[in-house]
């Protein structure tokens, strides 16, 4: 299998966690989104809507992060990602989705380089309103990981979910865009625990080869 994807790509992120956590290996293809090489017509042929990751798997060629872990949840099922229980894995779920959903897609590349070229946001305010966007989904997964009498060292017991792979490459990116994660005590307990795994080691923006 080959993944496009691009070294601080939060969704290209998640997707190599999900990868690790399967015991997956494919070809390393980067897509330096700084270049615009998403823009290009040879990855408007691997990609139409022209965003990483694309996963190739040699049939066919998968894009949209959620649809493709869902994917390997099915065809690799071992170990999973998601717990049997059918209310623990909807909550499961809702925890990934808060980042998925309501906080990655409104401060991804596309809406700050557009804060930027059209409304002339300057660093400062990126930051400030990546920050914002952030911290209302951590404290919201924060309550819900309080409330939880389930909770172990991951964001639904002891062993990664689906919500952890979503949710350490936003903590990755509130690293970036200057947020304080003293926060979010629980977030930031899970975020150490799954540092101390290979497959989370791995996956990290700054261990990929097209990494600046």
């Amino acid at each position: 299998m080959k993944l496009h994807n691009f070294w601080r790509s939060g969704t290209s992120h998640r997707l190599r966690i999900a990868l690790n956590l399967k015991g997956l290996d494919v070809e390393y293809v980067a897509v330096h989104l700084g270049k615009d090489a998403h823009l290009t017509d040879a990855f408007k042929a691997i990609n139409p809507q022209q965003l990483v990751p694309a996963l190739d798997t040699g049939k066919q060629v998968l894009i949209q992060s959620p649809a493709i872990i869902e994917w390997l949840e099915e065809t690799h099922p071992t170990p999973a990602l998601l717990p049997a229980d059918v209310d623990a894995r909807a909550r499961v779920r809702a925890l990934a989705a808060i980042v998925g959903c309501d906080i990655h897609p409104i401060n991804n590349r596309r809406i700050l380089e557009t804060l930027r070229k059209t409304f002339g946001a300057d660093e400062a305010a990126i930051n400030a309103w990546c920050g914002t966007w952030i911290t209302a989904g951590f404290d919201a997964y924060e309550a819900l990981l309080a409330s939880d009498p389930h909770r172990g060292r991951f964001s639904y017991g002891d062993a990664p979910t689906v919500a952890d792979v979503y949710l350490v490459p936003q903590v990755e990116s509130a690293r970036r865009f200057k947020v304080d994660l003293t926060r979010w005590p629980l977030i930031s307990a899970i975020d150490q625990a799954c540092g101390e795994l290979e497959a989370f080691r791995k996956a990290a923006p700054a261990m990929q080869p097209d990494a600046a």
